[in-house]
Formats: C-alpha cells, sequence, structure tokens
C-alpha cells in the first residue's frame, strides 16, 4: 500500500466534519472493522469529508482490566489477556491497515482513527491517517499513557508527531490525556493545526471544558471522539470491575466538535452511539488570531521557548564495523573487475 505525504492544494473555506461516538467490538478484530466500514459509510453518506473515530477503536479499550498485575507479580491469566489484546491489534502496515485504507477509498474521505498498533511485543495506542485516495498519510503513537495504559501499552517517540495539509487545512491529533501537556499542544500549534482531532476514553464532564480551551488557546477546531460502549460490547468472559449486566453503560461518549472560540457546534453527547456533524468555515481561524496567537505575535520567545526532539529513539541501533565495511569495500572491488 503507498505512503505519502499530502500536499493539497488550500483554500477551501468550507469542510464538512464527523465525529464517530460507537462502541467497537472489543477483542474482535473482525467485527470490529465491520463496524467502521458501516460507520464510515454512514458518515459519508451525510457529506462527510473528514471522520473521526475514537481512541483505541480498533479493538478496543480495555477499561476496567487490570491484566493481573500487582506490585510485583503478574498472573497467568492476566498475561493471557494481554496475548489476546495482542492478537486483536494491528500492524502499521499490514493487512487491516490496508482493509482500512480501503474503506477510506471506497468512501472517499479524510479517516482518522483510533487503533492499538503492535510492534513485535509492543502495543501502541494510536492514530493513523487515510487519505481519501486511501493512502495512508502517517500515524500519531502516544506519548504519555495513562495510569495503568501503562501496563498494555508503550510510549510513542517525538518521531511521530504529524500534520498534514489537506485542502481543507493541517490535519492533526493528540489522543486522549496527552492534551493535558502543554508542551505537546505547544507542539503542534507550532505545526500551525488547524484541524485538532483529540480521541479519548475520556467521559468526564471536565473534557469537554478542556476541548473548549484548546479551541480557544490554538485557534483552531477541535474534534472529540469517546467511544459509547456498554458491557455487552465486551466478551462475556471479560473479567473486569463492571458486572455482568450486558446494558450497563461503560462509556457514556461526550464527543463533541468546538470552534476556534470555543463554542459547541455539535455535542457534547451523552445519549447513545450517534454521529455528530458540522461545517467548519476556515475563516474563523484567522479571524480568532487576529488577536491571539500563542505560537505568533501572543508568544514571548525571548522569555518562553520549546525545544521539540523529533528524532526516532530506537532500543537498538546496529552500526557496521571495520570487518564489514571491508567486505563491502573488497565486493566493490570485485564488481569493478
Amino acid at each position: 500500500m503507498p505512503q505519502t505525504t499530502l500536499q493539497g492544494e488550500q483554500g477551501k473555506e468550507f469542510v464538512k466534519v464527523a465525529v464517530v461516538q460507537a462502541g467497537s467490538v472489543v477483542f474482535n478484530r473482525a467485527e470490529t472493522l465491520k463496524k467502521v466500514q458501516e460507520l464510515a459509510r454512514e458518515a459519508s453518506g451525510q457529506g462527510a469529508q473528514l471522520v473521526l473515530f475514537p481512541e483505541a477503536f480498533v479493538s478496543g479499550y480495555p477499561r476496567g482490566l487490570d491484566f493481573g498485575a500487582v506490585v510485583g507479580a503478574r498472573s497467568d491469566k492476566g498475561r493471557e489477556e494481554f496475548r489476546r489484546y495482542w492478537e486483536s491489534s494491528l500492524d502499521v502496515p499490514g493487512p487491516v491497515t490496508d482493509e482500512l485504507s480501503q474503506i477510506a477509498r471506497m468512501n472517499g474521505i479524510y479517516l482518522v482513527i483510533g487503533v492499538v498498533e503492535r510492534e513485535g511485543g509492543t502495543l501502541y495506542c494510536s492514530v493513523l491517517f487515510f487519505a481519501p485516495d486511501g493512502c495512508l498519510l502517517g500515524k500519531h503513537r502516544k506519548v504519555m499513557p495513562t495510569g495503568s495504559e501503562r501496563l498494555v501499552w508503550g510510549f510513542g517517540d517525538g518521531s511521530t508527531l504529524p500534520v498534514f495539509d489537506t485542502p481543507f487545512g493541517k490535519l492533526g491529533a493528540v489522543i486522549c490525556w496527552e492534551n493535558y501537556l502543554p508542551l505537546m499542544r505547544a507542539a503542534m500549534y507550532a505545526k500551525g493545526i488547524e484541524i485538532y482531532c483529540a480521541p479519548t476514553a475520556d467521559c468526564r464532564d471536565s473534557w469537554a471544558a478542556s476541548m473548549r480551551h484548546i479551541a480557544v488557546e490554538g485557534r483552531c477546531f477541535v474534534l472529540s471522539s469517546n467511544q459509547f460502549s456498554r458491557r455487552g460490547d465486551f466478551p462475556p468472559e471479560y473479567d473486569a470491575v463492571h458486572g455482568e449486566d450486558p446494558e450497563r453503560i461503560l462509556s457514556p461518549g461526550g464527543s463533541c466538535i468546538v470552534d476556534p472560540f470555543g463554542n459547541f457546534l455539535a455535542g457534547p453527547n451523552r445519549d447513545g452511539e450517534i454521529i455528530l456533524t458540522a461545517e467548519l468555515d476556515r475563516r474563523e481561524i484567522v479571524r480568532g488570531k487576529y488577536d491571539l496567537d500563542v505560537v505568533g505575535h501572543y508568544g514571548r520567545p525571548d522569555i518562553f521557548q520549546l525545544h521539540v526532539d523529533e528524532r526516532p529513539k530506537r532500543p537498538v541501533t546496529s552500526h557496521p564495523g571495520d570487518a564489514a565495511r571491508e567486505d563491502k569495500i573488497q565486493t566493490l572491488a570485485s564488481d569493478e573487475r
């Protein structure tokens, strides 16, 4: 599957966006993908050009699980739960990524979706970005999992903090409580983000206040997508703290769309599964920047500066030794003869 960084034409003043509030089929990747396809088609049918799905939608936010961990010990049952979670995750690139690419292409949409990505034995909470032609634009790995998420998710580094040019503005994502990292927000503002996606698992009332604050602070449109999930969306044997009632609501949602002045264009909604839509007027961004540009005329770089290291941080980096270089030189010499 091709991977590109889109350099689209700028200047489209209006764009219709959609925020999906729904629950994944936890630990069941195939059924979750069917749901992505159905919801993406529905959103596209409503005229959405960009569709945002929640954090860890493929294939599940493991709400309430402890994975058998206490200080000093991990249980066999918890290890099996982690194996099952790993099995329902996806490789980037890989076959499941290709399926998501096809969904974006079939519906002609920018698809921004939270996934659980695996690399080797490590899982990452990631966001994937797809263009309407199906190209994978790139990904963002969550740099700071929260609380017990650190049991099962690794840490992203600075190499996946992208903002992409699209025909309707610069597009990026910050996941859940990463939004409470002021310096990360500043880094995104400095990249010129205009459509700020915030997939989340936080359904507290305070989350909506945070989304309004970020929209005003960054003078950007903020799209926040959370799952609406019931106990029945999880496997019957799911050993969490939520009991067995399939109708019990575990996450009521709270998804919303906010304009650069902090006004709700849609939501916050806590009534059930829904697709929220709104038409964004990009001119509102510049109107807002008139009196607040925190990385421009409202900044004080003579006092405050941020340095961002976007180099990949790999655990193992191999450098050829002298013997390897000598072998290469001898091979080249032989080829020349």
